[in-house]
Parts: C-alpha cells; structure tokens; sequence
C-alpha cells in the first residue's frame, strides 16, 4: 500500500504544481442557478441547454414511471431489464433523426465504447477528428482497428488519409462531433459525408450537443442543409435533460448492436423513470421549434456583444491560454455571479485553456448582456 499511494500522491502533487488537479466541487442546481459554497451563482456551465431537468411534464413522466415500474431496470436489457417504455423511447428517436431503429445506452461514453469496436477491428481503418470527444478515441482505440487521427474538421487531410490508408483495409470508419463540446463549431457534415461515400467509409457523428439545439432541434446532421449520416449518436444527458446515450441507425445496424456492443449487453438498462422523462422530453423536442432554437439565439447575443465569431451552437469559448489565467478569469466571474468553469488540458490542448459558456433557453438577455460586458473589460481586454 506505501508504494500505492507514493505512486498517487506523487501524480497528484505534479497535477497541483501544474493547476491541473481537478477535484468536484458540491453543487446544487435549482434551473439556470447553481449553489456554491453557500452562494447562488447564474450558471453558464451547464449543457442543459433547455431546461428540461427541471420541466413540470418531464418531472411527472419520471414519477409516474417509478410508481408504475420502479426506480430501477433490475438487470440488462438482454435478461429482464428491458421495461416497456423502451420502445417508446427508441421509436421516437429513430423517427426524430430519421433512421429506420435506434438502440439506448446507458451514457454516450459507453455508446461509442460500444458501438465503434462492434464495427471495426483488426484489419479496419479509422479516421477521427483529432477534437472529437474522448469517448470517440477510447472506442477506437478499443476497437484494435488502426487509427489514424486529421485535423480539426480539415476535410483535405482526411481525404489525403484516406487516399494513402484506404485500400489496405477491410472497412473504414469516420468518427466525428457533430457539434465540438469545447469549441461550439460544427463539423462539416455535408463534405465528411460526400467523402465517405467517395472511399466506401461509414461516417458516425457524436451528436451529444446538437440534438435540441441545431437543425430545428434534430441535430447537427440537419444543420446547414441537412447531410446524410447513418450512424447518429448522442446523449440524453444534455438538451433532453436526463441520462443515457445511443445510435440511430438502419434496423441491420441497431440489431448488430444489441449483438455485439459489449456495454449494452454487460450494462444494467436505464432505470424506468429516466426512460420516460427522455420520451417526454423528445416531445418537446419534436413539437416546440421555438424552445429549441433559444439557446443559439442567446449564444449569438453574446458573440455579437463580444465581436466574435457568430456562435454555431449553444457554446461559446473564450480562450485565455495558461491554467492559471483561466482559473483566474473563472474566480473572477463567480465574484460578479456567473458560474464559468475554467477548461484546463488535457480536456483541451496545452496552452488553449479557457472559459467554456454554455447558453440555456431560460439564461436572461440582460444578465448576457452584462455577462459579456465584464468578459470584455476583464478577460478578453486582459489577455488580447
């Protein structure tokens, strides 16, 4: 045990000497605000982006469910936790992206874990964005196929890599965000997706900040003219305001997955109240187009304040370069009264550390607006 924790403390005091230790803070949300250390703060770091979690009618799905099903599955979906309400949720999600099935996990993490090594192993070729999430890269990297990483959203490179790896490879996989969770741009769908089918790739977009927010509310792959992507994935942890992941696919596809994907088969089903409150969520997904258009409309409110580029999705970063410059910016905004978490490496590369803004349909425009005034004067005028 001695060398265990020589080993462990050693790490942690190079994370510390670096300002790289992270530790969770207690946190208690009540919709747009957050409670720190006794202090109510508007919360600008939160991904849910239309304030579902707290929604009158998802809340009630949620308790009706568990006093119909329970709070828990009991078992995996493939022995006996697979409760009624599945269905339900996998049907409106197909019909919301369009596919013909869609199969739920129990986070996006464990979706690309699964999904990525049930389509392509040793012998297999897999580009990646080099930004994509890490759960795109730990799939990848589990999935023993060979990986070759392109530059942010660089179709040219792709294909470049495409041209010298291709035609030594069974298959090939092209793994991207569809909305990058760090930086709010959007990948370039419509190019990724004519490139793919120009090498016989199949092209998987992590929806995880898309869905409710772009493309009328259906996601990234319907944003800028719509682009056609047979494996849809994403969560139900950010706009639908639950927990859970998964693919929209062909029925082939969905079937394989509930095949082969190791955490769908090894992974207790989601519990029935969270099932439910996502179904209700996806209705308002479906039927309020002014809900989900909110939090890009209060993202662009605060771009245009600041002179930046015109947010692409609910998320707006300001880069302020060291660990130590964020985390100041970062204890600066809680003073005024603003939750702004500072993003630190490896989470982003070395010398990109920075305030992370995400915009929710509830955030209000004069708090945006003095919001991007402070960030003016005191972080952008500091560091431009």
């Amino acid at each position: 045990m001695r060398s265990l924790d020589e080993f462990a403390n050693g790490k942690l005091a190079a994370l510390e000497r670096a300002r790289l230790l992270r530790t969770p803070v207690v946190t208690a949300r009540d919709g747009i605000f957050a409670e720190r250390g006794g202090r109510r703060l508007l919360s600008f770091s939160c991904n849910d982006y239309l304030n579902l979690s707290r929604h009158p009618a998802i809340i009630k799905a949620a308790v009706e469910a568990a006093q119909r099903y329970g709070v828990g599955a009991g078992a995996s979906r493939l022995v006996t936790g697979n409760h009624p309400l599945y269905d339900e949720l996998e049907s409106r999600l197909a019909r919301l992206k369009g596919t013909q099935a869609a199969c739920v996990f129990g986070s996006g993490y464990l979706a690309n874990i699964g999904i990525i090594p049930a389509l392509a192993g040793s012998g297999d070729l897999i580009l990646v964005d080099e930004l994509s999430h890490a759960c795109i890269h730990a799939g990848a990297k589990l999935s023993g196929a060979t990986v070759q990483r392109y530059r942010h959203g660089d179709v040219v490179h792709a294909e470049a890599l495409l041209a010298e790896h291709r035609s030594r490879h069974a298959q090939t996989l092209i793994a991207t965000d569809g909305v990058f969770s760090m930086d709010g741009d959007l990948a370039p769908l419509e190019e990724l997706s004519a490139l793919a089918k120009r090498h016989d790739a199949w092209l998987l977009v992590d929806d995880a900040h898309g869905l409710g927010v772009v493309g009328h509310g259906r996601g990234s792959a319907f944003a800028n003219g719509g682009a056609e992507v047979p494996l849809q994935m994403g969560t139900l942890s950010k706009a639908v305001g639950v927990y859970g992941g998964y693919l929209c696919a062909s029925r082939a596809v969905i079937d394989l997955m509930r095949t082969r994907a190791r955490p769908f088969i090894y992974s207790t089903g989601l519990p029935p109240p969270v099932v439910a409150a996502a179904v209700a969520a996806l209705d308002l997904i479906e039927r309020d187009r002014a809900l989900t258009e909110e939090p890009l409309r209060k993202a662009r409110l605060f771009t245009r304040a600041l002179n930046l580029p015109e947010a692409q999705s609910a998320i707006v970063p300001v880069i302020v370069g060291e660990a130590e410059a964020a985390l100041a910016a970062s204890e600066m905004l809680e003073a005024e009264g603003f939750l702004v978490v500072a993003i630190r490496p490896p989470t982003v590369p070395a010398g990109t550390a920075r305030l992370r803004f995400a915009f929710t349909a509830l955030h209000p425009e004069s708090e945006i607006e003095r919001l991007a005034g402070i960030v003016r004067t005191r972080v952008i005028g500091r560091h431009s």
